[in-house]
């Protein structure tokens, strides 16, 4: 088949960046079907679109901009921006057999309706978060006439698709909590990359060559950083780590709360906080290698505990003890595979005393971080994961050829 895939934010393993959508069209391409991926890049463009080939996956690059610390409106502009560029492409790509949306912006599946409405094309959709939803319990979606219609599109969406795949156990359930035939939703991850981030021995060139120490007690967080990803509480617990100079926290990444980690970094003058930007993977496997702990957080919303981040498949793939505060799923995970330890989102003092309990018990991060690595292996890996992906489209494909024949 030919797929058209819908995905704003498609990144490679040679950028910053989530790169499911990258495996899957990989996987996708070695059952023999052929993927065009519509996107956006951060990359300068000297044209409003740009067409190129990156490892056999055809990609339509749309010169629209995006930042994670861009505000409301102009993310909603974005958003809108490439839902009606990219139907326009969409409507003008010949031979397509199937769409593969995959969210978020909720706004992608516009292209994939029109498209099963006009031209009769089915479409799988992905849902990486539980849209309106999330900005509704944010604050930023409070009209209740544009919430009314958005929770109508989200439900237009989940009954046209053919198949819809959801990345937690928690958005499966919002997914069939809207009528859907749960024979139609599959759950599959966010994925673990264990040949990209692995347990080796540490670059100390790089370890000083960052100024950092080699024998302090070093805690990751990496990813956006975003309103929804508790910086705040983050910072607290840190602050009152302040005279703990053994310890050490990097944060890798970009986001709207970044500034202000920044300011209350100078304005308390603490020497153990650094910041490194966005990095390639190679280098941001490097570096979370030689670091002890890793940090899953959110915002203290029951609509984020439902979340799927790649931040924590990429640190079970490294084998880094983990420490989340969602009281969701991720929270079952570190606990029933004891692979990390939860605090509670309430209570930055429980944040700040879990680190020095894991400080100091280092066989039991060790083995924390053995547990980590062992279940990237077995359960989490994209080699498991793309497969039941590709099989998922194998099962949407035979539906559609016998509704043809």
């Amino acid at each position: 088949m030919k797929i058209l895939y819908i995905h704003q934010y498609f990144r490679t393993p040679y950028e910053p960046g989530g790169t499911r959508s990258y495996w899957i069209s990989r996987e996708l391409m070695k059952n023999g079907h052929e993927i065009t991926m519509l996107t956006t890049t951060d990359k300068v463009m000297e044209r409003p679109i740009q067409r190129t080939v990156v490892d056999g996956i055809n990609v339509i690059y749309i010169n629209i901009p995006y930042e994670n610390d861009m505000g409301i409106f102009k993310r909603l502009l974005s958003f809108l921006r490439f839902m009606f560029k990219s139907l326009r492409l969409a409507w003008k790509e010949k031979d397509v057999d199937m769409v593969l949306a995959t969210s978020t912006p909720l706004t992608v599946g516009f292209p994939a309706l029109v498209l099963k409405r006009m031209k009769k094309i089915p479409f799988v959709f992905e849902v990486r978060d539980l849209w309106p939803e999330v900005p509704i319990q944010m604050g930023a979606l409070k009209n209740g006439i544009i919430i009314g219609i958005a929770k109508w599109f989200e439900r237009r969406i989940y009954k046209k698709a053919t198949r819809i795949v959801a990345l937690s156990p928690g958005m499966e359930a919002g997914v069939l909590q809207e009528g859907i035939d749960p024979k139609l939703v599959s759950m599959i991850p966010n994925m673990s990359k264990i040949d990209a981030f692995w347990p080796r021995e540490n670059d100390t060139e790089l370890l000083l060559e960052m100024g950092l120490k080699e024998d302090s007690f070093k805690v990751i967080y990496f990813g956006a950083m975003g309103l929804a990803n508790a910086m705040d509480y983050v910072m607290d617990g840190i602050t009152l780590l302040k005279d703990r100079e053994n310890i050490e926290f990097l944060f890798l990444g970009h986001g709207a709360m970044e500034k202000m980690l920044k300011a209350k970094t100078a304005e308390l003058g603490l020497k153990n906080v650094h910041f490194f930007g966005n990095v390639r993977m190679e280098k941001l496997s490097k570096i979370t290698n030689f670091c002890n702990v890793s940090l899953v957080t959110f915002s203290d919303l029951p609509i984020l505990a439902t979340n799927s981040p790649n931040k924590l498949f990429d640190s079970l793939s490294a084998g880094k003890a983990l420490i989340v505060n969602s009281p969701g799923w991720t929270k079952d995970l570190v606990e029933n595979y004891e692979c990390g330890v939860f605090v509670d989102p309430k209570k930055p003092s429980e944040f700040s005393e879990k680190i020095i309990w894991l400080m100091e018990n280092p066989e039991t991060v060790a083995r924390m971080g053995e547990n980590s690595r062992k279940l990237a292996e077995t359960k989490y890996d994209k080699s498991i994961l793309c497969k039941q992906f590709a099989t998922v489209i194998a099962a949407a494909e035979k539906e559609i050829k016998s509704k043809k024949a």
